[in-house]
This record gives C-alpha cells, sequence and structure tokens, in this order.
C-alpha cells in the first residue's frame, strides 16, 4: 500500500530576488493610469498596507516577510527529509510557459526522467529581473531528478478513475519546466545544501480565461478585454478537488511513499479587480484558511469558479486539488500557518497534513 504526505507551499516569485523589489508588483500597478488617483494614495490604504509600505516602500517589511516564508519552507523541507519519498508530486501551474497556443492541457503530468533547466533565462511572470538573491547568473542550470515510472502510475491509475489527465516525456516550449515548479524546488533548496528527492511535475491550467490573453501575467487595468475575448475557462474547482481525490485514491493503492504538494501563493494582487488590483482578496482567503483547518471541505469542493476568479485565487486551483486529496484521506492540517500580506501581491499559507505513521 502506497503511503501519502500532503503539503502546501507558495512558489512566490519575489521572494528569488531582493527585498528592495519585493513589492515591484504593486510599484507596477500604482503607475496604472486606469486607476483611481485616490485609491493609490497610501493614507488611503487599509492600516496593515500603509504599515507594510513604511516610508521605503516594503523594503524593511519585505525582510520580515521573507523570514516568514523561510520559516514555514524549513518546515516543509525537514517534513519532506523526514518522510523520505520515492517522489515528490507538485501541482502547479503554468504560466504560458510550456503551454502556449497550440495546447493548454487543463492538466498534464510531465513524466521526466531529469529536468534541466536554466530559471534565470526563463524570463518567467513575476520573477526578478535583476539580480537574484543566491547571485545566480544566466548560465547557472538547476537539474532536478524525475520518476518517470510514477509519473506514469499516476497517468494511467487517474485515466482508469475517469480522469483523461495528459502526460508528456518531454518539454514543449522550453528546456525543463515553468516557474512554479522550478521555484518550488529552489526555495525548499533555499540554502543550496541541494535537493536530491526526485520530483513528478503535475501542471494545472490555473490561468484559464487569462492563460493566453494575458500571457499568463499581469496587465493594465484599462486593458482587460470583453469577456468574449478571453480564452476558455480553467478546469472548475470541483473539477480539481475531484482530481485530488482521485490522486490520493491512485497513490494510497500503490506501491510508492509519495509526497503530494500544493504549489501557490492563495488570492493575487494583480488578478484581484474587486481591488483595482492593489490588494489581495484578504477575506475570502482568511475562509478558505478557516474551512481548511476545520476540515469543512465542501466549502472548498462546491465554490464556483466565477468566485475564484472574482478573488484573483486562480492559482490557489492548485491547493484545491491537495484540499481534494486530503478529503480523502480523511486529514486536516497537523500544522500550517496563514499569512496575509496586501503590499507583497499575495498571502500565503504553509501546511502540512502528516502520514497517520509519522
Amino acid at each position: 500500500m502506497g503511503e501519502i504526505l500532503g503539503l502546501g507551499i507558495t512558489h512566490y516569485p519575489p521572494l528569488a530576488g531582493r527585498d528592495e523589489n519585493m513589492s515591484g508588483i504593486l510599484r507596477g500597478t500604482l503607475r496604472d493610469p486606469a486607476i483611481p488617483a485616490e485609491l493609490k494614495n497610501p493614507a488611503n490604504w487599509p492600516p496593515l498596507m500603509q504599515q507594510e509600505w513604511g516610508s521605503d516602500q516594503g523594503k524593511t517589511m519585505a525582510a520580515e516577510h521573507r523570514k516568514t516564508l523561510l520559516a514555514g519552507l524549513d518546515r516543509i523541507r525537514a517534513a519532506i527529509d523526514d518522510f523520505q519519498p520515492d517522489f515528490v508530486l507538485i501541482w502547479g501551474d503554468d504560466q504560458y510557459e510550456n503551454f502556449t497556443e497550440d495546447i493548454i492541457p487543463p492538466f498534464c503530468i510531465l513524466a521526466y526522467d531529469t529536468i534541466q533547466a536554466q530559471p534565470w533565462k526563463l524570463k518567467a511572470p513575476g520573477m526578478p529581473g535583476g539580480a537574484n538573491v543566491w547571485s545566480e547568473s544566466e548560465e547557472f542550470v538547476s537539474t532536478i531528478r524525475g520518476n518517470r515510472e510514477g509519473a506514469k502510475f499516476l497517468a494511467s491509475g487517474l485515466i482508469t478513475e475517469g480522469f483523461d489527465v495528459c502526460y508528456a516525456y518531454r518539454p514543449l516550449h522550453l528546456q525543463g519546466v515553468g516557474h512554479a515548479f522550478l521555484n518550488s524546488v529552489a526555495y525548499l533548496d533555499y540554502y543550496r545544501k541541494g535537493f536530491n528527492h526526485p520530483v513528478v511535475c503535475f501542471s494545472i491550467n490555473c490561468y484559464g480565461r487569462r492563460v493566453i490573453t494575458f500571457r499568463g501575467g499581469a496587465a493594465r487595468f484599462g486593458d482587460t478585454p470583453p469577456a468574449e475575448k478571453l480564452d476558455p475557462p480553467s478546469p472548475s474547482p470541483q473539477r480539481c478537488f475531484d482530481l485530488g481525490a482521485a490522486t490520493a485514491r491512485v497513490l494510497k493503492d500503490g506501491p510508492y511513499r509519495v509526497a503530494v504538494v500544493a504549489s501557490s501563493s492563495w488570492s493575487h494582487a494583480f488578478l484581484h479587480d474587486k481591488a483595482w488590483r492593489l490588494h489581495p482578496d484578504i477575506e475570502s482567503d482568511r475562509a478558505f484558511y478557516e474551512a481548511l483547518l476545520s476540515g469543512n471541505y465542501s466549502k472548498w469542493r462546491d465554490t464556483p469558479l466565477k468566485d475564484v476568479e472574482d478573488s484573483g485565487q486562480q492559482e490557489m486551483l492548485n491547493w484545491f486539488c491537495l484540499a481534494g486529496a486530503m478529503s480523502e484521506l480523511k486529514r486536516t492540517p497537523s500544522w500550517s500557518t496563514f499569512i496575509e500580506s496586501y503590499v507583497f501581491n499575495s498571502n500565503k499559507c504553509f501546511a502540512i497534513f502528516e502520514h497517520p505513521g509519522n
């Protein structure tokens, strides 16, 4: 019988950059002429947002935010090392990186033997444009072991379960994988001591209506096209939840020890039109966190896609997969933390759902 460890992390791109650049997404939003001037005035912001912004546009608080995120990542890394999985399965989004105009699969298991990428050449959405925190050059190569047999086992099982998932043995439009996966491994190895656990990347089309129209990234508020010009939608929260549940069933009956990881921040300011893209949807994220803690998984499964899109929670579809898996296994977090932020684009959550034998 298989054994499963459930985990949730963030792949927040500005963490790869310097503290002075961590509020760069908000600074770009403040230059948008379509946003009313009074809303861009810090004096009119919520108190926590003013505190984070401070007198140096967030640089001081960025150091504190980094410290908090690293504490969460350290705890997740320790849990993976203690569990010693046969492979780490990461649910992550592809933001117009490997999948573009020729195909946008709802779900795709990347059954690679080895992942080799030059992350600083990818120019992925949200990634730092200047120096990265490790001072790695553009020629730096990240090599990650895969587990093709484990990926094939999962794809076969999901197809048998009624989920006609795509799979791939090699990249399509880039060398390696998208930043959601590269950042996840890079942050779990933040201190560059090595990450020797094999990885299977499970790509979710989180950006749906915006994946091609917006190239998987941000745009000025006034540049949003009418609904009929957007792309087809992403899979629904219910479908992602059910995919996670099916994944748990397949792995539970299999031969592998697997750490399943949801990788994303929660609501994103640059997707949250209700707040003029100035800050994430704090209240909605809090409600999901409370539901996660209490095991109220119907809150997760029954949320309409429109509500997710309206709150800028598109990337949370990765977490809907995790919620489905943990619901299937009847688990709630054994440890978790929820990190609110107005200035640094998104709220973040870390969670561990321990295997009963641990």
